[in-house]
């Protein structure tokens, strides 16, 4: 593919010229994560035409910009979007609901700016930038494997904190809209099962990223796509709706998590967690408890019972040097049903390695006791079974012995041995689960609630 320019001709005075527009467009995105917040102004961190802009288009501009917004925390630079964005004289009718705006001023005065992604011509130009590995201005595209050409993009219109674009029903290519400093653990963790020979998670295929001499950063993922596949959120309430157990895809789901976090621990480092360690996890949980209290008050008269439920897990903690440490290793990080896959033929996959977009990419990335992972999942049960009227307790109570009972075989240890641990995590999860859905879907609410009065009552 022939060498386009690196940057647009006139830098200093794009990102100017489309703030107008982006003032707009940009807080209505599903994945900007500023919401609620005064938009004050815009840095540019690096322009690339993918595409050159000159002539009538289409044109596609590669942008990574920074939101700067009231609240930032001090010493912190600001979120760091990435946005591409198509050019045109002219949008034709089938584009017109992707369009942001027509630029006024600047390098692009009198041209359309709209959704790039949304562009098949646009789309398919990115997927041809994967397929040939190089260097264009400040972006990197690399690939393992030889990728076959012209396969036709569409765009999934699933909510969710990025943007992802199926190719030909083959590859699924995520593109990471909030970008941090770092390597992704959408594309880290998902390379290292690849290297250790987990089966359980898609291998990347490709991938691009923007980089310095500080370090890179990931910007997009090209995985296979398991278009034969379901997930697994939808799969629980089909059961639930035609009264059926769940326990088999249950305890089959728990085989495939114990693969994936022995693989893990396999192929990256783990560290003791003693009691130390345990006990500043335990203090971090009572001090989240706090802050939710404040943000939902109707916590409350649970906080006591909560609070046991954390001092419990720093109490068994063993001394350094005494008994058995419980490990930290790399971990799922927001593991529950919608995060998998199960084929036509039961085999289960774990996708979506990104962990909670909301935090750091330095705490995403740290260390964690996989039983993390494992009360995501256990809560997960429990929110598909409060989907259904009446709610069915006893479908999510044999969904989580099933998926520990998985877990135990395929890995020798059962996450039932170490209750405090489990209960801690547990309780954690449904803590955040009250805020979220205090914030966002107050409807919900009574799902984490329930869980929150059964964790505070105790053992």
């Amino acid at each position: 593919m022939p060498e386009t320019a690196s940057t647009t001709r006139a830098p200093a005075a794009l990102l100017p010229s489309l703030a107008p527009l982006l003032h707009e467009w940009l807080p209505r995105q599903r994945w900007f994560a500023g919401k609620g917040r005064t938009v004050n102004g815009f840095a540019l961190d690096a322009a690339t035409e993918l595409l050159p802009l000159d002539g009538p288009g289409p044109g596609l501009l590669h942008l990574l910009i920074r939101v700067e917004q009231p609240g930032q925390p001090a010493g912190t630079p600001a979120d760091c979007y990435q946005l591409l964005l198509g050019v045109r004289t002219t949008v034709p009718p089938r584009l017109a609901p992707t369009m942001i705006g027509r630029v006024r001023q600047g390098p692009l005065a009198g041209r359309a700016v709209y959704e790039g992604l949304r562009d098949p011509r646009l789309a398919g130009l990115l997927y041809e930038r994967l397929r040939t590995p190089g260097t264009l201005g400040p972006l990197r595209f690399a690939r393992t494997a030889p990728l076959p050409p012209a396969l036709a993009p569409r765009m999934l219109d699933a909510e969710q904190s990025n943007s992802s674009l199926v190719f030909g029903d083959s590859y699924i290519l995520k593109i990471f809209r909030r970008v941090s400093a770092g390597a992704n653990p959408d594309l880290e963790l998902p390379l290292a099962l690849a290297g250790a020979g987990c089966a359980r998670v898609p291998a990347p295929v490709a991938w691009f990223e923007t980089g310095s001499a500080a370090g890179s950063s990931t910007l997009g993922v090209l995985q296979p796509y398991l278009r034969d596949s379901r997930d697994g959120w939808r799969l629980a309430l089909d059961s639930l709706a035609d009264g059926r157990e769940f326990t088999d895809e249950a305890h089959a789901l728990g085989r495939a998590t114990a693969e994936v976090h022995t693989a893990l621990a396999a192929a990256l480092p783990t560290e003791p967690l003693h009691r130390a360690q345990t006990e500043r996890l335990a203090e971090a949980m009572a001090t989240r408890l706090d802050a939710a209290v404040q943000a939902v008050p109707g916590l409350l008269p649970y906080v006591k019972g909560l609070r046991e439920v954390f001092a419990e897990y720093g109490r068994h903690a063993p001394a350094h040097g005494h008994g058995t440490a419980r490990l930290a290793q790399r971990v799922h990080g927001d593991l529950h049903l919608g995060q998998t896959l199960r084929s036509a033929d039961g085999t289960w996959s774990v996708i979506d390695f990104e962990g909670e977009p909301a935090k750091p990419l330095a705490e995403r990335r740290s260390p964690q006791p996989p039983v993390r992972d494992i009360a995501g999942m256990l809560r997960s049960f429990d929110y598909a079974a409060r989907t259904h009227r009446p709610w069915n307790d006893g479908w999510a109570a044999r969904c989580r012995a099933a998926y520990c009972a998985g877990y135990a075989e395929a890995s020798g240890a059962d996450p039932r041995a170490d209750p405090a641990l489990l209960r801690a995590y547990e309780t954690d999860k449904a803590v955040y689960e009250v805020v979220y859905e205090a914030r966002h879907r107050p409807d919900w609410l009574p799902v984490p609630m329930a869980a929150i009065h059964r964790l505070a009552a105790g053992p």
